[in-house]
């Protein structure tokens, strides 16, 4: 919409300037207003086809999700289940990881006496909360994200019975197949997390754990209970060899 109204801004302009500008102004500025029509419509080609591209991507991905599924999942259900696993921002994310607390019964809040959070998740008949952090990373979850320090920080002003909770998109250009083969958390974050005892579990997880919990599989609350016990990330890092061991009672 916005390239198509700046080609309709060039057009007019190369048309004003034919009927007032002088002689050689006259040819020079529609000259230039066409060739810069032609790279924006260029440009709206390839966002088109790159747009087109992950349409089917995402429909492909989601077809295999809902074959696979057990869960009926609603019209609804899949729209926020795109935007868990492939974002195209970190406030559709949010919003994403929002419904789904919400849909499995937690009491959720936007955080507003919190500095540095993005919301803050209590569990139901517990006096138990997770400071929640959204993060969208492109490839696997490092410590380089502005977020990380905001989740450091919220430990500085958690209260009594709080934990920090990041809950990561990563690889999010992947399709799920080749994601399970993928490293999801640096070292050096991994680190990070364990030492300041901040539970991170990814997007994906989140969902395996939803569709399990819509399902009957297993009990979410009892589940992030033991979360909120556990220190620090539990997936495995960038060497085969250094792992974060993971705890027997969280399923993966």
């Amino acid at each position: 919409m916005v390239l198509s109204l700046l080609q309709l801004l060039f057009a007019v302009f190369a048309i004003y300037s034919a009927l007032k500008f002088e002689e050689q102004t006259r040819l020079i500025i529609p000259l230039t207003c066409l060739i810069a029509m032609l790279i924006v419509s260029r440009i709206d080609k390839i966002r088109s086809e790159k747009e087109k591209e992950r349409r089917n991507f995402l429909q492909s991905e989601m077809e295999k999700i809902s074959k696979a599924d057990s869960m009926n999942l609603q019209e609804k259900d899949f729209f926020t289940v795109e935007t868990l696993l492939w974002p195209k921002s970190e406030l559709l994310l949010l919003d994403a990881v929002h419904s789904i607390f919400k849909d499995l019964g937690f009491m959720i809040s936007p955080g507003i006496d919190y500095q540095f959070v993005d919301r803050i998740i209590k569990i139901p008949n517990t006096s138990k909360s997770f400071g929640l952090q959204v993060i969208r990373y492109e490839k696997e979850a490092n410590k380089n994200h502005p977020k990380i320090l905001r989740a450091l920080q919220f430990e500085k002003e958690k209260r009594e019975k709080e934990k920090s909770l990041i809950v990561a998109s990563t690889h999010i250009h992947l399709p799920l197949a080749e994601r399970a083969k993928m490293t999801h958390i640096s070292k050096d974050l991994g680190e990070v997390l364990f030492r300041s005892n901040i539970a991170l579990i990814t997007a994906h997880h989140l969902y395996e754990l939803w569709r399990k919990a819509k399902n009957g599989e297993i009990d979410l609350f009892d589940f992030f209970q033991k979360i909120y016990s556990h220190r620090g990330p539990f997936y495995p890092l960038k060497q085969p060899g250094d792992l974060i061991p993971p705890s027997p009672f969280l399923p993966v």
